[in-house]
């Protein structure tokens, strides 16, 4: 097995970190990767809390998707810095389609919540997919993070409550509400989410506000792109 050094994802805040056997994934999820027969692993990475954000912003990065170009330079240094001529491939971030939540839940960080965004008990709901590796690397493989869903013993879910477009209402969540909502010119979650800002777990870990506004801006183009 091949040691290395977590020490520069850290520092960037990828603090998430799962090192998958490619063959022994479930087909389920090894077929929706292309490429994957070709390559031993799949390193599956992740950021978690505010660090990554302040990062970004320290590099100063003018382009669409500033955290996209940062972490794939990151990754990328840090292949090159722990894992020098090995054959490997950057699948994500990219065009190609990736099952990162089924990833997420292999790697036991993905618990679904009301408001659809994965959460656990370690980062709440503050933490994303960053980056997917095909490499023929051989490290040591990462234990599943281990826990049930924090929303499991909710009894209040504040969430639910929260949501101004009463889109998580009988257990259930409607898009449709959710977007008709967020189309609205006085929205409250044009570029935020009111329910995911009102979960208990983790708060600790909430990003700042200009992050927020960054990803659910994103999100809002795509609303308004789609529908």
């Amino acid at each position: 097995m091949t040691a290395v050094d977590y020490a520069p994802l850290d520092e960037a805040g990828f603090f998430l970190r799962a090192i998958f056997d490619v063959a022994t994934l479930p087909a389920a999820v090894r077929d929706t990767i292309p490429g994957a027969d070709r390559f031993r692993q799949l390193i599956l990475i992740g950021h978690g809390g505010r660090r990554l954000w302040e990062e970004v912003k320290a590099a100063g990065l003018q382009s669409e998707h500033p955290i996209d170009d940062f972490t794939q330079a990151t990754v990328e240094r840090w292949l090159a810095g722990q894992l020098p001529g090995v054959v490997h491939e950057l699948i994500y971030p990219g065009d190609g389609p990736v099952g990162l939540q089924a990833l997420g839940r292999l790697a036991g960080w993905h618990h679904d919540s009301p408001f659809r965004v994965g959460v656990n008990a370690e980062w709440g709901s503050w933490f994303a997919y960053r980056a997917v590796v095909l490499a023929d690397s051989s490290l040591p493989l990462t234990p599943s993070m281990t826990g049930d869903s924090p929303c499991a013993s909710c009894r209040t879910q504040p969430c639910v409550s929260a949501c101004p477009a009463e889109a998580l209402q009988d257990r259930d969540f409607s898009l449709q509400k959710c977007v008709a909502y967020r189309k609205q010119p006085d929205s409250r979650c044009r570029i935020t989410c009111v329910a995911r800002t009102s979960c208990p777990v983790r708060p600790e870990h909430r990003y700042d506000d200009a992050q927020i506004a960054h990803s659910y801006s994103r999100s809002m183009a795509m609303i308004e792109k789609l529908y």
